[in-house]
């Protein structure tokens, strides 16, 4: 399960609201071991497109360095979708390379007819993706 407190979501979906219609993507760094989602991050899609995201590697470089430095790893992995529904695509789960975060999706496309967006998330563990309940909770 993953449990975020209501700031830190509506930062998320804020973010793939804001960048819409390309996709948004970011990290939750937290402190190593803790599996807490403390410190929001948001990344420029260096895609800057609507149907794939992409970090900029020189911008993944620093922030790991930083998360290093900080004691922190990445707790969240998100992006946004924004024409599907919030579901890991092929891609996703090709690129998924940190077994212990939560991959949060976010689609802006109201896929479902109950709303504007959807927000899930995923663990994905060699190619295997297992969605997880999300908790939302004040505060810590």
């Amino acid at each position: 399960m993953l449990t975020i407190t209501q700031a830190l979501y509506d930062q998320i979906v804020a973010h793939a609201r804001e960048d819409h219609p390309d996709e948004a993507c970011g990290v939750v760094a937290g402190p190593v071991g803790e599996g807490r989602p403390e410190r929001f991050i948001p990344m420029l899609n260096a895609a800057r497109s609507p149907t794939f995201y992409e970090f900029d590697s020189q911008d993944l470089l620093k922030l790991y360095r930083e998360m290093d430095d900080r004691d922190e790893e990445p707790v969240i992995i998100y992006h946004s979708h924004t024409a599907t529904e919030a579901y890991p695509s092929r891609t996703d789960i090709s690129y998924a390379n940190e077994p212990g975060a939560h991959y949060v999706l976010v689609s802006t496309a109201d896929t479902d007819g109950a709303g504007d967006f959807q927000f899930r998330s995923f663990r994905i563990v060699e190619g295997e993706v297992t969605e997880e309940e999300v908790k939302v909770v004040d505060a810590y």
